[in-house]
């Protein structure tokens, strides 16, 4: 059963201000899911729904996919603070294979009028 856990992850990192989180993903899981699953801080006011712009994350250039962006992401990611070209959605990013490895960089700061520390819990 371990190994088979280990077959279905790849190591990926978030970077968020100074500190960086190396964490065992799960295949086919969102960014957001993973992140929250390992207790980093990555917002998800709309607990993964598409409805926010909170679980903000920049890619590293070569796991960035802009085929896979959605026009409705896409104008949620308008609303994103400190937007970069290879800016997504956590919770629209799906881990695979490709991503071994890579880092994604959570903002220093979110657009979200809750501001009192919620985390939605992962669902």
């Amino acid at each position: 059963m371990a190994l088979e856990r280990v077959k279905n992850t790849v190591n990926i990192f978030f970077k968020h201000l100074d500190k960086i989180f190396k964490v065992q993903a799960e295949k086919g899981k969102s960014l957001l899911h993973v992140a929250h699953a390992n207790n980093v801080p990555l917002e998800g006011a709309c607990e993964g729904n598409l409805a926010c712009s909170t679980c903000h994350v920049v890619c590293d250039k070569s796991v960035f996919r802009e085929e896979e962006i959605s026009e409705r992401e896409n104008d949620l990611l308008d609303l994103a603070y400190g937007l970069k070209p290879t800016s997504r959605l956590g919770c629209q990013v799906v881990v695979d294979d490709y991503m071994k490895d890579k880092t994604f960089e959570i903002p220093r700061a979110t657009r979200n009028l809750a501001v009192d520390g919620y985390r939605p819990p992962i669902h």
